[in-house]
């Protein structure tokens, strides 16, 4: 709504820390931008941005301002997705952050079977670690967070949640493919090759090294999953990953899984979460369900 359009050209402003770079987004001049700026600023008799060299900085009255822009807009499309959903057809966009994981399999399906039945709804889903994926939320960047072993911060409220082991993926072919169950201290025998640290997956092997007094030296770090497991279909090496976030042809692929020994690496948890005392649209709360009911269908 036109009310709203300044207010979203300062959040615009705030996400990229340049009035430049903004109006070259917003179909508006830097000049235009900068007067919208000054005279919000001047309404609420203090400075939204503090000016820098390299662009702008929110003040502390800023970030407070921002945050109820945020709120505004939020509350404004969840407004529009009840109308709409009181004319039958349901529209809306869901902005998902989520962990490396469930982009390869799990939230695309989800995704697909959402849209079937509702082709209006749009999608934006953003790749991020566990601690960018709840800052996510507390921006309102994203509705939904689906994150492996969550920091947790306090604005994370969690919706659903549920164990998923750390398992070894190696090629069918390799010494340890006979064993149904890997120890910690044969996987140090052979290559590594881990994810990098910022994943939940690492978080848990360092926690169960330290415990151990062991230390993974990886032969291969990378924070892509799907160029791991390339990287042991190329030789003898080791990966670790959970099981949502495997394909479904892993055993086309030459691949094979088998679960870490769970004295050895207790299983990790993913969350579905939310900002904790937000409204979502309701084109994100009817996704959440859905996801909430795969996820036990799947794995409970």
């Amino acid at each position: 709504m036109r009310y709203l359009l300044t207010l979203r050209f300062i959040d615009a402003v705030a996400r990229v820390g340049s009035i430049r770079k903004a109006a070259e987004t917003l179909a508006i001049t830097s000049t235009a931008l900068n007067r919208r700026i000054l005279a919000i600023e001047e309404e609420l008799g203090v400075e939204i941005f503090e000016r820098l060299p390299t662009g702008v900085r929110l003040s502390a009255a800023g970030e407070i301002f921002l945050h109820h822009i945020r709120q505004q807009i939020s509350d404004l499309e969840r407004v529009k997705s009840q109308i709409d959903d009181l004319a039958g057809e349901r529209r809306g966009h869901v902005a998902i952050a989520c962990s490396q994981a469930l982009l390869t399999d799990f939230l695309p399906k989800q995704i697909a079977i959402y849209r079937s039945a509702h082709p209006a709804v749009t999608f934006s889903v953003y790749l991020r670690d566990r601690v960018a994926a709840e800052k996510a939320l507390a921006e309102m960047s994203a509705d939904l967070a689906l994150v492996f072993e969550p920091v947790e911060r306090s604005e994370f409220q969690v919706l659903h949640s549920i164990q998923q082991p750390v398992c070894v993926v190696m090629k069918q072919s390799h010494p340890l493919a006979d064993q149904s169950v890997i120890r910690v201290r044969d996987c140090l025998a052979f290559p590594l090759a881990l994810p990098s640290a910022a994943y939940g997956v690492r978080h848990l092997l360092d926690m169960a090294a330290r415990r151990r007094l062991l230390k993974f030296q990886p032969a291969i770090e990378s924070d892509n999953f799907e160029f791991l497991r390339s990287a042991v279909a190329a030789e003898d090496a080791l990966t670790f990953q959970i099981p949502i976030g495997l394909p479904a042809n892993l055993e086309a692929l030459g691949l094979i899984m088998r679960p870490l020994a769970e004295q050895d690496v207790p299983p990790g948890v993913l969350e579905v979460g939310q900002l904790r005392g937000r409204i979502l649209p309701v084109a994100a709360s009817r996704f959440a369900e859905q996801v909430l009911r795969a996820l036990v269908l799947r794995f409970e």
